[in-house]
């Protein structure tokens, strides 16, 4: 009997037709369907990840990590964009934010830059 590769045991419970998966981070059991996107890639609860694609959607990626949720962006037309870093070999991916993801997580990642800042604000003071 072959051992399976690293991409069948990252691809181990969950197929092409699969309707939902279970978060490696908060345990949850989260549906594939997700407003705002064509190819569901984090936990709506939690924001984490884990690292399957290459491009979105194409699952090729042989890693799957935990892809922990860093920061927020903002596309040109006010699209917030999650950035996930891998937790196994460190690739960051941006992730498009879906209809139905937590808003209290995102905003304390949004917020994150101002609550701990890389600096004392107390400089600032002297400025």
């Amino acid at each position: 009997m072959t051992r399976p590769s690293k991409r069948e045991r990252a691809a181990h419970g969950r197929s092409r037709n699969a309707t939902s998966f279970r978060c490696l981070h908060c345990g949850l059991d989260i549906s594939m369907s997700a407003v705002g996107t064509s190819h569901r890639n984090h936990c709506p609860h939690c924001l984490w990840s884990r690292h399957l694609d290459t491009t979105p959607g194409d699952r090729a990626a042989d890693c799957g990590a935990r892809m922990e949720p860093l920061a927020i962006t903002v596309r040109g037309d006010g699209e917030w964009v999650i950035i996930h870093r891998c937790t196994g070999c460190g690739v960051l991916h941006a992730n498009r934010t879906a209809g139905d993801d937590n808003a209290l997580p995102l905003t304390r990642l949004a917020v994150r830059p101002l609550a701990q800042p890389p600096f004392p604000f107390e400089r600032l003071a002297g400025l």
